[in-house]
């Protein structure tokens, strides 16, 4: 959608328009709204984003694949300073990334480790599933036992 405004062409963005392009629901832009994350200007009931607003969005969306919390997200945004080359911003979320890798390298191990005793534990099952031949009666009438 494009608005004018003050003699130039200004893009602006409506609900819609966002849910579809990043395939999620209005609820959905309207609960990060909610959270303070987007601020989109209104006419009315009518929601008007901004192209400031839409790569927030991108940028939440990205931080949530990645497995960020929308705090941790937040954190980001807040540090966002353009004079500064960003690098408090840009080193913040290199040691998140890290803290992040991290954490799915233990996830790795321990799932490993899990695999490993479920196969045991199945075997563990299989093997008492199997009849025992060597202390098992024998169950013929010349065996004695009936």
């Amino acid at each position: 959608m494009v608005s004018a405004g003050s003699g130039k062409k200004q893009t602006t963005y409506s609900i819609t328009d966002l849910s579809r392009e990043f395939d999620i629901t209005t609820r959905a832009i309207r609960f990060y709204e909610d959270q303070g994350l987007l601020n989109p200007r209104r006419e009315g009931q009518k929601r008007i984003y901004s192209p400031r607003d839409r790569t927030l969005l991108k940028l939440i969306l990205r931080g949530k694949r990645l497995g960020f919390t929308l705090a941790e997200s937040r954190v980001l945004f807040d540090m966002y300073d353009p004079d500064s080359g960003n690098t408090r911003q840009l080193e913040q979320f290199l040691a998140m990334l890290d803290e992040k890798e991290a954490v799915l390298d233990q996830q790795l191990k321990d799932i490993e480790i899990m695999k490993i005793e479920l196969r045991e534990a199945r075997q563990r099952c299989l093997d008492a599933l199997q009849p025992d031949t060597e202390t098992e009666p024998d169950a013929s009438p010349q065996g004695g036992r009936l």
